[in-house]
Order: C-alpha cells, then sequence, then structure tokens
C-alpha cells in the first residue's frame, strides 16, 4: 500500500543546435494585450502588495476569457512566423512513435499492461490470459473523448481479478469519476461514482473503499479550495449516495484522509495527513475486518513531520516504512497490539542513501535505494535478511516490483538518459533477471550520445550533482546551445530518464543537463528539508550555480543558455530570471506557482504548505515575499525571452498564477526579448494528449532555436 501525496510533478525538459540565421523577426517588437490593472492593495503585517490583476483569477468570467484570447492570438502570431515551426513538430511525431510498454502485473490467470503504440494519444491497457496468452483491448481511453483527452486514471484490480475500479478524468483534470468493470465480459456495472480526487480504490469483497472531498461549488470545479476530504465505502449495485461514511472530519477540513487495504482483506489502514498545518507526516490507524469491527485503533495517533506507510501485514503484524529517527527511511515490524515505538523491530535499518521503495512480492521483501541519484535493488527475506541484490544494467532508474504474495517471478521497469524504458524479468526462485521487452526506435543510437555526473559547489558551498547529455566529442568552447532543467521540491528526485522528444535537441547539438536540487528527495529528507521554507532560496541558488558551472566549464555561454521547469520548477524559473536575468537567454516556466502569497487559497493549494510555508505567517511571508515571482518582477529590467506555458483545465496550479505572472512580466520588462503566454485549451497539470504533449514542445523547442538563433537540420 501507498500513502497518495498530492502534486505529483511529471515533467520533461528540452533544447536544440544547428546553424545562425540571419535575420530575427524575434527583435520585432511584439504588441502585448493592454492588461486592465484595478486598485487592490493586501496587507501583511503592515506590509501593503498590490495585486492590480487580481480579476484575472475569476477563470469564469467573460473578462479573463477574453484577455486568454488575446494573449493567445499574440502568442501564436509569433510562433507562426517560426519559419520550421511544422518541421520540427513533424520530427517530434516522428521520434515519438514506436510502441511502449509498462511492465505486465497479475491477477488470477490473466495479465495486464499498458501499451501506446506510437502516437496514440492515451495508452491503452490491455489484459491476456497467461503470458503466452493473446492480448485483448481491455480499456481504451482514446475513445472517450473525440480529442483524446480523456484518461484513465484509477485501476483497482479485487484481489480475485472479477471486478476493477476503473477512474476516468477529463480534459487534464485531477477530478475523476469511478466506475466498475466485470472483467471477463469488459461490461461495466451501472455504479458511477463522482467528483473523486486524492483517492484510490481498495476492495473488500464486493465493496471498496475511496476518498473524496466537497463536491466544488457550481462554476468553479477548477478553482474551488479542496476540503473535508472523507471515506466512503461503496457496495456493488448501489448508488453513491448510499455509500457509507467511514470517516470525516469536519473539524480538520485541510486534511487528507485514505484507506487502503492489506492484500488479504483482513485490514483496513486509515492514513490521515495535514499538510496544510505544515507538517510533513501522517498518522495511522488499523481496523480489522475479520472482526466486522467498525472502530479504526490508533498505530500512531498523531500528526507529526514523520512518515508511516503499512507496506503489508505479516499475520496479525505490519511491516511499515518511516523515516521516524531516520531521515532516509527504514521498514520497522509492529503488533497493532503493542503500537509504542520501543516495541517496534527494526527489519531494515537506515542506510546512508535514501529507501525509494519497498514492497512484498512472492514472500520477499524487495528495497530500492537511491544512490548518487541511481537506483540500487535488493532482494531481502521478511525477517530483514539480505539475500541479493539485483544488477541493473548500467546506472539509471529502476521501478516496478510489486506483486502478489504467491508470485513466482516479477516485472520492473528500466530506464536512463540513453536507454529507453525497458521491461526485465526477475525470478524470485533463481534470482535472474532477464529482458523481457525493449522498444525499437528508428535510428535511434544510444552509441552517439553520453552522460556524464558531475558534482559542483552551490553559494554556500553545498556539493550538488548534476547530469550533463550530449553527443559524444562536441568541442567545450562555450558555442553550445543548452537547457538546464530544474525542480528541487517536495522530496521528489529528478532522475535519469529516456525521453524520445528530447532526442530532438540532443541530435542538433544540445547540452541537456539536469541537476539535482535541493529540496528533492536525492539525499533523503535533509535535503529536502535544505530547500524548504526559510531554506528556498538555496533552491535558486543550486540553479544558479549549475547555471554557472556550465559556463565556466565552457559546456555552454549565458547567450546560449535555456532554462526550464514545471509546476513547483516553474516557479523555481520564475525566480532565478529575477534575480539573475543576465545568466540566461531563454526561459521556459510552465504550469508554475508565481503566486506565493495566494497558493494556499485554490484548489489543493494549502498541501504546499509543509515545502513554501504560508504568508499568514509572519516570518514565512518575509521569506516568500522575497522570492515570490510575480511579486519580484522589477521595472524596466531586460528579461530572458520567456514563454510561460499553462492550461485551462489546471485545477492543481491554477492557471491565474501564470495569468497574473505574464500580465506582469508583459508590464514591466523592457527590450526585444518576447514575453508570451501560451495557453494550452483542453489540458491540466501537463498535456492531455500526446497530441497536445507533441504541439506544446514543438512550440517550445521552436521558440528556444528561434531565439538562440538556431536552424534545425532534420
Amino acid at each position: 500500500m501507498k500513502t497518495i501525496r498530492p502534486l505529483g510533478v511529471l515533467f520533461v525538459a528540452m533544447t536544440v543546435f544547428g546553424s545562425l540565421i540571419a535575420e530575427f523577426a524575434v527583435a520585432q517588437p511584439l504588441q502585448y494585450p493592454q492588461t486592465k490593472k484595478i486598485d487592490h492593495v493586501d496587507t501583511y503585517f503592515g506590509v501593503q502588495v498590490a495585486d492590480p490583476y487580481r480579476w484575472l483569477e475569476d477563470d469564469n468570467s467573460a473578462e479573463t476569457a477574453q484577455w486568454v484570447e488575446a494573449e493567445n492570438r499574440v502568442t501564436f502570431g509569433y510562433l507562426e512566423k517560426i519559419p520550421y515551426r511544422q518541421q520540427v513538430k513533424q520530427r517530434l511525431e516522428k521520434l515519438y512513435n514506436y510502441p511502449k510498454y509498462t511492465p505486465p502485473f497479475r491477477r488470477g490467470e490473466n495479465f495486464f499492461f499498458y501499451k501506446n503504440d506510437g502516437l496514440q494519444n492515451q495508452s491503452v491497457l490491455y489484459v491476456q490470459k497467461g503470458l503466452d496468452g493473446i492480448p485483448e483491448v481491455l480499456i481504451d481511453p482514446n475513445k472517450l473523448s473525440t480529442d483524446g483527452t480523456s484518461r484513465l486514471g484509477a485501476f483497482a484490480l479485487r484481489k480475485d481479478g472479477k471486478y476493477a475500479v476503473v477512474g476516468i478524468s477529463r480534459s487534464g483534470s485531477d477530478w475523476q469519476d469511478f466506475y466498475v468493470m466485470q472483467i471477463d465480459t469488459k461490461s461495466y456495472l451501472p455504479d458511477t461514482l463522482q467528483w473523486i480526487k486524492v483517492s484510490g480504490a481498495s476492495w473488500v469483497g464486493d465493496a471498496f473503499f475511496y476518498s473524496r472531498p466537497d463536491a466544488p461549488e457550481k462554476g468553479k470545479e477548477l478553482s474551488s479550495k479542496n476540503v473535508n476530504h472523507r471515506v466512503y465505502y461503496h457496495k456493488l449495485g448501489t448508488p453513491q449516495s448510499s455509500d457509507e461514511l467511514v470517516y470525516a472530519d469536519s473539524a480538520h477540513p485541510e486534511r487528507f484522509n485514505n484507506v487502503g487495504t492489506t492484500e488479504d482483506a483482513r485490514f483496513a489502514i486509515l492514513s490521515i495527513s495535514e499538510r496544510g498545518s505544515g507538517k510533513q507526516g501522517n498518522s495511522l490507524y488499523y481496523r480489522d475486518l475479520s472482526t466486522g469491527e467498525k472502530t479504526f485503533h490508533p498505530i500512531v495517533p498523531t500528526i507529526s513531520d514523520d512518515e508511516y506507510d503499512v507496506i503489508e501485514n505479516v499475520g496479525d503484524k505490519f511491516l511499515i516504512r518511516t523515516n521516524r529517527n531516520a531521515s532516509n527511511g527504514k521498514v520497522v515490524l509492529l503488533d497493532p497490539h503493542s503500537p509504542d515505538g520501543r516495541n517496534w523491530k527494526t527489519i531494515l535499518p537506515e542506510k546512508p542513501e535514501p529507501l525509494q521503495q519497498a514492497g512484498t512480492v512472492g514472500g520477499k521483501l524487495i528495497v530500492t535505494y537511491l544512490k548518487d541519484v541511481s537506483t540500487r535493488v535488493y532482494v531481502y527475506t521478511l525477517e530483514g535478511k539480505l539475500e541479493n541484490e539485483i544488477k541493473l544494467p548500467t546506472l539509471g532508474i529502476a521501478g516496478g516490483f510489486g506483486g502478489q504474495r504467491d508470485e513466482k517471478f516479477v516485472f520492473y521497469s528500466f530506464t536512463s538518459f540513453t536507454v529507453p524504458t525497458s521491461i526485465y524479468r526477475y525470478d524470485i526462485a533463481t534470482k535472474k533477471s532477464t529482458l523481457f521487452r525493449a522498444p525499437e526506435i528508428p535510428n535511434f543510437r544510444p552509441g552517439d550520445f553520453e552522460t556524464r555526473q558531475v558534482f559542483y559547489k552551490s553559494k554556500d558551498g553545498t556539493n550538488v550533482p548534476m547530469f550533463i547529455v550530449s553527443k559524444k566529442g562536441i568541442k567545450l568552447n562555450g558555442m553550445n546551445p543548452a537547457l538546464l532543467y530544474g525542480y528541487g521540491g517536495f522530496n521528489i528526485s529528478t532522475t535519469p530518464g529516456f525521453s524520445p522528444l528530447r532526442l530532438a535537441l540532443l541530435e542538433q547539438g544540445f547540452v541537456y543537463a539536469s541537476a539535482n536540487l535541493r529540496g528533492g528527495g536525492e539525499y533523503g529528507e535533509k535535503w529536502h528539508q535544505a530547500g524548504t521554507k526559510l531554506k528556498k532560496q538555496n533552491v535558486f541558488d543550486d540553479f544558479i550555480a549549475a547555471a554557472e558551472y556550465l559556463i565556466a566549464n565552457k559546456y555552454t555561454s549565458s547567450t546560449m543558455l535555456t532554462i526550464q521547469g514545471g509546476s513547483n520548477g516553474g516557479l523555481l524559473v520564475g525566480a532565478v530570471i529575477n534575480q539573475r536575468p543576465d545568466l540566461f537567454r531563454v526561459a521556459l516556466p510552465a504550469v508554475g506557482v508565481m503566486d506565493m502569497l495566494r497558493f494556499h487559497k485554490f484548489t489543493i493549494g494549502w498541501n504546499w504548505i509543509p515545502d513554501y510555508g504560508s504568508s499568514d505567517n509572519e516570518a514565512e511571508f518575509k521569506a516568500l515575499y522575497q522570492y515570490s515571482p510575480l511579486h519580484n518582477i522589477r521595472e524596466g529590467l531586460k528579461y530572458p525571452a520567456t514563454l510561460i506555458t499553462t492550461a485551462d483545465h489546471d485545477d492543481r496550479v491554477v492557471p491565474a498564477h501564470s495569468f497574473k505572472y505574464a500580465a506582469t512580466l508583459q508590464e514591466k520588462h523592457q527590450g526585444d526579448n518576447p514575453v508570451l503566454i501560451r495557453i494550452q485549451t483542453r489540458s491540466g497539470h501537463g498535456a492531455s494528449s500526446v497530441t497536445k504533449a507533441i504541439e506544446e514542445t514543438a512550440d517550445l523547442y521552436s521558440f528556444v532555436f528561434y531565439n538562440l538563433g538556431i536552424s534545425p537540420k532534420y
């Protein structure tokens, strides 16, 4: 079982090389829309803060819609003048067009896996009887909407594989509707559940647990604050209105409450988090379903900064992953009847490397650690005795290793910057891994590229790792175009993964750099905490130092350097171009958290307070106000060429962040560099379909090429 944590972020970075073009249409002055300003001022601890574009927070107003239309008209008018824009898009389509698979997973005699034939907007879920069976389409989300923007979210199989809860989201929204499928007939039961968010589904017989907040106010589905997250119990064949309320806490409306079940369905585990209070961890309760009891008993009754995740039950005891007194994580065994910490038995003690995943499968405990941002995999007995390491092909990232107690083998994935995601099969008895499925990408030769890992010093002397990917044999003469990507937050590690779209940059001579900034999870909780709240400036310092390293070591120059980040990484880009606009030529902030004083007022933004702090706290307000991208744009400064991206259905980081930021940047910056905002329709926090992802990437790449003076040779 996994603790569900919102704000996950999935984002791929980009860039390219070629020959200089003679003339720059980009040098022509742009006529931006005249954005109305209002006289609105907020006071924080005696400090008056103007918010003249507050009206853009209303995503339902006709005036906001007109502004969006006017901005898109300027942006797409600019992009349409780039002569090779369609050529770039066609190259991306060609690079992306190969079959992609996920590792199979099993229920009973059936195996399930996802596959995308190449350019399908959504991956298709297949089922087959046995590994030698013929795959059949089980769910094809591409048929759920005319534009391919309906997505398959939750897919939770009952243990016997007879039924599955199917979650569907639309147009990129985080909201899901739940349906129930009978697997053998591929037909749906009448059950329909609406307004589900931050929830999976956990089966017990002919029923399942799920969670949902209050339904949003009509007309404000994408911006209303999400509160009162409750746990419900749904019985098959009944309407949602009759679902049993299992757990609610009206006294704490900003808590997330989720229930999971153990594989044998004996125990229900309730995890409660309250990140809006600034606490990182969760409390933990259990219910023994075999007795028919309705009470949740405490394992860890109070919420602190410590995290607890029940891996599985071993008889009447629980294996738990926790960072309690172990910032890098450990695994313990406890008797829920004696939950006092003094009675916990350590199964896997803390290591110098952070613990990433821990799961039971085939009677074993398989654990992954992150060592210098690369995966290490180990197999233990349930008592904690090391049996063997699962050797990986090279340095990279592995994931998966999930399955049931009776599995004989397990599948996992492996990838790196130059290794497309491949599927391996690990035999539990023989302890051997074999390649199960590897993609074939036409005209891609991994040997043409190389990856270096370097360590550079940040402003305060901290060693920060960074991956640098390029063609083999590039000259370090400071003339190479480069793209630097960063995230730096929420304990999320920026790991080496393959992107076919990135090849369109690398093959043109770009240097791609991925910096592992503080705030992430690359070196455990201490690394994470070093980039949060009052220490958030460390993240920006790390990123600036990464750019300075690339320039000092002649990988590139400030006139050839692009930076990119999405979500929390969009905040990163916005902050550093305020602090060091001279260091970068092009900036690509995507779906960024740009208004650091009001982020907690929308949807689940309050959930980010443990990382950012809150403007309701005086000390944290001062820190936020000092770096908030929106509030630190300086009048008359020459900013890099900037293309801001957001989407109309982003109900995680609402588009108002980017709207207000774009209006302010267009108002205050000087010089000929374009400052544009591209607002995607029927999309969310990340592209809602492959088509939209390729279209957006083509526009970003074209913008980069154009502003670096590059004409790509495809």
